[in-house]
């Protein structure tokens, strides 16, 4: 196996896998492993390639400041790079990226600076116009302008594409892609034009998006949606897009994305990201319809560890209503982690308090049902721990009971909901049971979860 000198040196040149358990109707599927360059992404190729474009026509040397804004991977491509090759490199990421992608960024070097993700291009606070805004400002900085930068096709062009076709070996009926800065459509579609002009292109985009009702219809409309799905959908015609030789698209819901990512994984084996998500549905879609047999490729975009909060967390997943709960009419339906169903976190009041504290910190929680088999007899949360211990940090040790509040207020699982609202103005976090069966908690946030899946 040949050694390498530099991560650089692994990006491409990535496997492609058969799928041998979804149903793709009369056609083959094959996957693309994406996520198998060193940042985990499809993006690494055109952070190589643009900031090395870059190097070569003389606009940046090691040392200097790149700036960028990215609603996806390029940043981490990008800083995967910039940090091999010894620039400064400060990213502009709206507020819907993933907490593992952001984690990501900073542990690699880069300085993030948050925006909003509810607002179009033209506004100040959109992700490129401020990264624009701040390379202008920034004495000496290089805006890499993703959209606008024709190194971005090239990697595709020149990388991407003859690589698919040689894997291959030219035998390919159609590949389904998406488009964030539109330079994986842009490049395939260059290069297969040359090489395999029999190839369909097939776009997949989330619900929202402009560019399926521009493929499909022909109407560039000005009126985009927001959606969860990262990386790709536009509310723009980037520059470097040629959309000229793409016939079909599929709009893609969140849910569909989500689900079908998380398919993928429990069928194949494949962990792939929220994207990858929408261009599996969308590839079983057009496999689907097929009357005659095809060879369909699409892209595992990313490695599904950066949505390990979002996408693949069944909380998350009820949360948004992503993931289908048997309704009960009655306040069980608020309940995001049903007892009965040992989701609920707790703790026996003979632990110590650190235990209690500990299992907030990981489950993300402010308050545990303190639970003596199966009675509650009590609940923690984080004032009371920090009451207990503040004077005396080895009180850290005592048990749960010498902390924990007694006095329960219950709600029974038949009140209204709005009998949840005294709870909540109390301070307190709602208590449900069933006779003296305990049923789960309610909090604030539950309470908006429910109603927000409502008006959805």
């Amino acid at each position: 196996m040949t050694i390498h000198q530099s991560v650089l040196e692994l990006i491409g040149e990535t496997p492609i896998v058969k799928a041998q358990r979804l149903n793709c109707g009369k056609c083959e599927l094959f996957l693309k492993l994406e996520n198998a360059n060193p940042g985990g992404s499809i993006k690494d190729r055109i952070g190589l390639s643009m900031i090395e474009g870059a190097e070569r026509a003389g606009r940046i040397r090691p040392g200097d400041t790149l700036v960028e804004g990215t609603a996806g991977n390029t940043g981490i491509g990008l800083a995967l790079v910039a940090q091999q090759k010894g620039y400064r490199l400060i990213l502009v990421v709206p507020d819907k990226m993933s907490r593992e992608k952001i984690f990501n960024l900073k542990a690699m070097g880069a300085e993030v600076v948050l925006t909003r993700s509810d607002v179009a291009k033209g506004h100040p606070q959109y992700y490129q116009d401020l990264a624009a805004e701040i390379a202008r400002s920034t004495p000496g900085a290089y805006f890499i302008n993703q959209f606008g930068n024709p190194d971005n096709p090239r990697a595709h062009e020149d990388g991407t594409g003859p690589e698919i076709l040689r894997q291959m070996d030219g035998n390919l009926d159609a590949i389904v892609f998406g488009c964030g800065s539109s330079g994986t459509m842009t490049g395939l579609s260059r290069c297969f034009a040359a090489a395999a002009p029999n190839v369909e292109l097939v776009l997949a985009d989330p619900v929202g998006s402009i560019l399926t009702q521009y493929i499909n219809e022909g109407t560039l409309s000005t009126k985009s949606a927001s959606w969860l799905v990262e990386g790709i959908g536009e509310d723009f015609l980037p520059d470097i897009s040629d959309f000229s030789r793409v016939r079909k698209a599929y709009a893609i819901s969140d849910k569909e994305s989500f689900l079908a990512g998380r398919e993928l994984l429990e069928k194949e084996g494949i962990l792939g990201g929220s994207s990858t998500g929408t261009l599996l549905a969308a590839a079983l879609k057009y496999c689907r319809e097929q009357t005659t047999p095809k060879r369909v490729l699409l892209f595992v975009c990313d490695t599904g560890n950066k949505y390990l909060s979002k996408m693949y967390n069944d909380y998350w997943m009820l949360d948004n209503g992503f993931l289908e709960r048997e309704s009960c009419d009655d306040l069980r339906d608020l309940i995001l982690r049903p007892y009965s169903q040992r989701d609920t976190v707790v703790v026996g009041p003979a632990e110590p308090l650190t235990t209690a504290y500990q299992r907030m910190k990981l489950y993300d929680v402010s308050q545990l049902p303190v639970m003596d088999g199966d009675q509650i007899v009590g609940i923690v949360d984080e004032s009371d721990v920090l009451l207990h211990v503040y004077s005396d940090e080895t009180k850290f040790r005592d048990p749960v009971s010498t902390a924990m509040v007694t006095k329960l207020q219950k709600l029974d699982v038949k009140s209204s909901i709005e009998a949840l609202l005294p709870v909540f103005e109390a301070g307190h976090v709602a208590i449900v049971t069933d006779g003296d069966r305990f049923l789960g908690l309610i909090t604030r946030i539950d309470l908006l979860n429910y109603l927000r899946r409502r008006v959805q």
